[in-house]
């Protein structure tokens, strides 16, 4: 386990979702090895989904590129030690038909680089 404080970069999370959130990473980080970046994602993802709803994503690295577009309030970027941490839901919201979904992406979705 990487025994670090997790340090948020970007986030429009709620400071309880947050948390929550920090808390899963390193209890991840507890039952995987830290090079296992795909398990780590994954324990995060479930778990992330059956609090919050389906629909989120999470990438785990030392090192990546990504350009997202997310729900807002859904969306943290953080690091412990090395280990990098993007979660956020999707911007799809699939009990929606396509010209709703378009209406909201222009209000509700934030593009990330």
């Amino acid at each position: 386990m990487l025994e670090g404080k997790a340090v948020v970069r970007e986030t429009d999370m709620t400071e309880a979702m947050q948390s929550h959130v920090m808390e899963l990473a390193y209890k991840a980080l507890d039952l995987h090895e830290v090079s296992d970046c795909q398990s780590i994602a994954n324990y995060i993802k479930q778990k992330v989904d059956e609090a919050y709803g389906p629909a989120w994503n999470c990438v785990v690295g030392k090192e990546f590129g990504s350009c997202i577009t997310h729900l807002t309030g859904s969306f943290i970027f953080f690091h412990v030690e090395m280990m990098e941490f993007l979660i956020f839901k999707d911007g799809k919201d699939f009990h929606e038909t396509k010209d709703q979904a378009i209406g909201m992406e222009f209000h509700t979705k934030k593009p990330i680089q």
